[in-house]
Parts: C-alpha cells; structure tokens; sequence
C-alpha cells in the first residue's frame, strides 16, 4: 500500500511517501526563523507550513509516484502539537483525502516516533520496550504489539529535549538547544560540575528535569557570564551528562523489570551522541538488542507518519473526516 504522509505539529514541514516499510520520499523542510526568538513562534509556525505544504507535496508527488491516484490512504498528524500547524496539516490531508476518494488516517505523533524504527530495521518485532525523549515527551513505553502500549514512566515536569533547550537559552546558545549541547559537549569534561540527578517519589521509572535545570540557572547566576564563556564546554559535557544518566538509570531499570531483550530509542533526543554511546555500551553489556532511527527519522517527519497511517490501513484503522486537531493528544496505556 502506498500511503502520503503529512507532519506540522511543530516547526517542520514534511511530506512523505511510503510503500509498506520502504520510503519512496522524505522531504524535511524545518523553519529556520525561529531561531531569532530563542524557540517557536506558533504563528509563524503556522504561516510557514502554509506556504511550504503544496509545493513540498508537488515535489515528493512528481519525484516518486507521479500520479496522485496511486495513493492509497493519507496519513495526517492530527495532535501533540501547536493547534495552528496541526490545522493546516490537518486541512491539507483530508482536503487530499475527500478530492481523491481514499481513507484519512489521523495519527498520533507520539505513536509515530515509536514506529519510527520499522522503517529501517527490518528485523524489529514486538515486543520491545521504548525509550521516548523528545523536546516535549519523555517516556518509557512497553510496546506489546501495535496499538497495544503500556506507559511504564514518564516525565513529571519538563521533558528531556526542554531541558536541553532550556540549558542552551540559559547559556545563550540559541534554539534548538539539543544539537548545540551535544556538539559543545564532546569538547568538554563531563566530570566538571555534578549536577543532581532527581529521583522520582511513588513511581522509580518517572522521570523530572526542571531541578537540573534550576541547577544550571542558579550556577551561572552565581558564576557570572564570563566564566560561563570560559568553561562553556565542560557545562554543556557535564550538563548532558546528568540528562543521559537519569535516562540511562530508568530505562535499564525498566529492561530488568520487563525481562525484555529488545530497547528501542524514539524522538529527537535520540539523535543525541553520547546517549547512543552510552545505550549502546549498556546494552551490550547485558545482551539486549539496542534499536535507534537514523538520524533523519528521529527529528519529527512525515515518514514516520506514512508508515503509522499504512499499519492502521493494514489493520482496516481509518479515521473520521471531522476529527479534530488535538494540540493536547495524550499517549496513554492501552490495557
């Protein structure tokens, strides 16, 4: 089955095409402006994906299968996300949708990072345990089959990536702040500064940032800028650090809890060098088979969301043409 797929739920633009597994185009477009606010500006957001959405689609569709009716489903974004670039996404998917006379499938973005990996590990099978991180989710997901998820831990206050960003605004590093981190970190000591690592009361595998981050604030404030300038590299080494570790704690504390021999890493954090170092290590050393997305489907991407669309059509899942964007869409346990 040939499914389009269509991501705004942030600052990206993507349109997508899939045959099952296979990826016949990607096109990423991500909005660069909103680097001079230090984060996004949901209108703006919202303008750029409509000027960028038709035009994207006309290039995936004339570089791959030239004519629209060989489409067999839409698959749309339809929440988390920023309610304005939900609804442009949203709009454009089941204007396609009702024009061409085939199935709309609204997809849950959280979903789709998980999904993420079939596209390019072919031997991945449930049942597996995920690690998500991104700039707004931190979860830690048993995936019995597809559909089927059990919530083990989440993030009581800010996700991993927010704190990553919310560290690179702090040192004046500017947005996104995940990458920047990671690329000033491998030039740093990450024994600099121990920052705490929170535990979590009631639940162990929850986790909480927003006390690293208050760290970080109270530090520079206290140190003054230009001892930050000076030692900017072993913060982020340090910082980073604190962040990989609290992941790295719940998530193997998860693996034993589960008995499970496969861990899956989703989101954008993902991306991040020193997570997969560490994972990969860890992993090894207990024998658990570690999977994590290239980096390109880590970021948000209309692959994931094609892919997600083509296992609900599989299943005879489609979605209603009045669903709504749901800015809010949570990602709960499902038994």
């Amino acid at each position: 089955m040939i499914i389009l797929g269509i991501e705004t739920s942030c600052d990206e633009t993507s349109i997508a095409i899939v045959d099952g597994r296979k990826v016949l185009a990607n096109v990423i477009a991500s909005q660069t402006l909103h680097q001079e606010y230090g984060g996004v500006v949901p209108e703006y957001a919202s303008r750029e994906h409509m000027r960028m959405i038709e035009p994207i689609s006309r290039r995936v569709i004339d570089s791959t299968i030239k004519d629209l009716s060989k489409i067999d489903g839409i698959a749309v974004t339809y929440g988390p996300g920023l309610m304005g670039a939900l609804l442009v996404g949203l709009s454009f998917g089941k204007g396609l949708a009702v024009a061409l006379g085939k199935p709309f499938l609204a997809v849950n973005h959280v979903e789709a990072h998980i999904m993420a990996n079939f596209i390019v590990h072919s031997d991945l099978d449930y049942p597996f345990l995920c690690l998500l991180v991104s700039g707004g989710h931190t979860m830690l997901v048993y995936v019995k089959s597809f559909g089927r998820y059990k919530i083990l831990g989440t993030s009581v206050d800010d996700a991993a990536g927010e704190a990553f960003d919310k560290a690179a605004r702090i040192l004046g590093l500017g947005y996104p702040g995940g990458p920047i981190v990671d690329r000033l970190a491998k030039g740093g000591r990450k024994d600099f500064h121990v920052f705490p690592r929170a535990r979590v009361k009631g639940n162990e595998l929850n986790f909480s940032f927003s006390g690293l981050k208050t760290s970080l604030l109270y530090l520079v404030k206290r140190k003054g800028e230009s001892w930050v300038r000076e030692n900017l590299a072993d913060l982020c080494a340090s910082y980073q650090e604190a962040v990989v570790d609290m992941l790295l704690r719940n998530t193997f504390r998860a693996v034993e809890m589960v008995e499970c021999d496969k861990l899956v890493l989703a989101g954008g954090v993902a991306a991040n060098s020193r997570l997969r170092e560490v994972f990969r290590r860890n992993a090894e050393d207990i024998g658990v088979k570690l999977y994590f997305p290239v980096l390109e489907y880590c970021t948000d991407n209309a692959a994931m969301v094609a892919f997600t669309g083509y296992e609900m059509l599989r299943k005879g899942i489609t979605s209603p043409l009045d669903i709504p964007a749901v800015p809010a869409l949570k990602f709960d346990s499902t038994e």
